[in-house]
């Protein structure tokens, strides 16, 4: 655990974070701002990643990317919104580039009728099952395993990441009229998966 400034933690409210002390932290290069911040927001941005991508494999290095990439261009962070989804946006940008490197689905764009991109097969549970702490919890990770990655985004940041419609819209850099039809198109097919699993 990192010891702070005892200033710079009585400045910071952590409940609602002062986006004005981590815009100016971030313009300062203050590594405790810096570190407060990855505390905060680390296991957040695992899973966010983990859900974009549907897998964990390369997780821990795009997370690392992003906070390096926090540090280079924290400049560019106002501190006139809340720092959530800048920080999203920003991992979603590597996401997008991590993909098209290994020549995979699309964040931007709905399949054309093909089915969802899979998780890849592996020895044990999926990260979604692992992630699952109940029976419901479970048949909502895989439900949520199999929808297209362009919804199962939309459904984590709307829900999981408390964000609302226009932060989702920064985040994913689509109207807010876009958004929401993703998030309902989401939600429908979700629940379509989770009546089929029932009834099976």
């Amino acid at each position: 655990m990192y010891v702070y400034d005892m200033a710079l933690a009585g400045t910071v409210n952590r409940d609602t974070g002062d986006t004005r002390v981590i815009a100016r932290g971030l313009r300062e290069g203050d590594v405790a701002v810096l570190q407060m911040l990855v505390e905060e927001y680390q296991d957040r941005l695992v899973r966010y990643l983990v859900y974009v991508l549907g897998r964990r494999d390369g997780v821990d290095d795009l997370v690392q990317e992003t906070w390096l990439r926090v540090m280079e261009r924290g400049r560019s962070y106002d501190g006139r919104s809340r720092f959530e989804p800048w920080l999203f946006t920003v991992a979603r940008h590597l996401a997008i580039d991590f993909l098209r490197r290994r020549r995979e689905v699309s964040l931007d764009e709905e399949d054309d009728g093909r089915p969802a991109m899979q998780a890849p097969v592996s020895q044990g549970l999926s990260p979604f099952a692992q992630a699952a702490r109940t029976e419901d919890a479970e048949r909502l990770a895989g439900a949520l395993e199999e929808l297209q990655p362009i919804y199962r985004e939309a459904l984590v940041l709307r829900f999981l990441e408390d964000m609302s419609l226009q932060e989702v819209s920064e985040v994913v850099g689509s109207p807010v009229a876009t958004v929401a039809a993703r998030i309902y198109r989401g939600l429908a097919a979700l629940r379509s998966q989770m009546e089929e699993k029932h009834e099976s």
